[in-house]
């Protein structure tokens, strides 16, 4: 019978080699695991025991296709069982080399498609704005890569004519974009009025005080820089 069970960051290593396959998008996948770490150990206010509590924060995935790391930290944490990892990417397995938010439970959006996810999350923040919910927080992780797809460059725009104060998107900036951006990717944001942070993507309290230090007077990014 599967079991749950939360484990620590030091388990790790050892639940990501269980995950195997063309699919697994090292790279990209391992690029996320300590700024998802952070979030589900420090920040997010999410239960696995209720994962479709109303009053949850909701993690939106956009980088969903490199979802091994998601998936060993959501197993860690109790939303899935650990020895469903060993299935990923099998025919008759939730986990799927997209993650799929009817099959994963805490999983909020069905992601891999490069470029939804930021618009998808800036959708849920009217949604909670317009039903009077002042706790939930919305939080998308994107790569910086997917910010050359322009549908980012519109949500983010969007986001700060709006001050949309409960959405903060941390940008995961392991120097994959083809073509960069002047001043940096937070640059990008901050002229359209953002706040906007640089901190080491793998310092845990770095990462823990630049997400605690955001405000509800407009969006917030955190550009979590990881380099090989």
């Amino acid at each position: 019978m599967a079991t749950t069970t939360k484990l620590g960051y030091d388990d790790l290593p050892g639940l990501l080699t269980v995950l195997t396959g063309d699919e697994k998008h090292d790279r990209s996948s391992y690029s996320t695991l300590d700024v998802l770490w952070v979030l589900y150990d420090r920040v997010l206010h999410v239960d696995p025991s209720a994962p479709d509590d109303p009053e949850r924060d909701r993690f939106l995935l956009s980088k969903g296709h490199g979802p091994a790391a998601y998936y060993a930290v959501l197993a860690a944490k109790g939303f899935i069982p650990v020895d469903s990892l060993a299935g990923f990417g099998n025919g008759d397995s939730a986990l799927g080399y997209h993650p799929d938010r009817l099959l994963v439970p805490g999983v909020e959006i069905s992601s891999g498609s490069l470029g939804h996810g930021l618009p998808i999350a800036i959708g849920v923040t009217l949604a909670l704005d317009a039903g009077g919910s002042d706790g939930p927080r919305v939080i998308c992780l994107v790569g910086d890569a997917e910010l050359e797809e322009g549908s980012n460059f519109e949500a983010i725009q969007l986001a700060g004519r709006l001050g949309l104060g409960r959405l903060m998107v941390v940008v995961v900036d392991n120097d994959s974009s083809t073509y960069g951006w002047p001043g940096g990717v937070e640059r990008r944001f901050e002229l359209e009025g953002w706040s906007a942070v640089r901190v080491d993507g793998r310092d845990h309290d770095a990462l823990e005080a630049a997400f605690a230090a955001a405000g509800r007077d407009r969006p917030r990014v955190v550009v979590a820089e990881v380099r090989p």
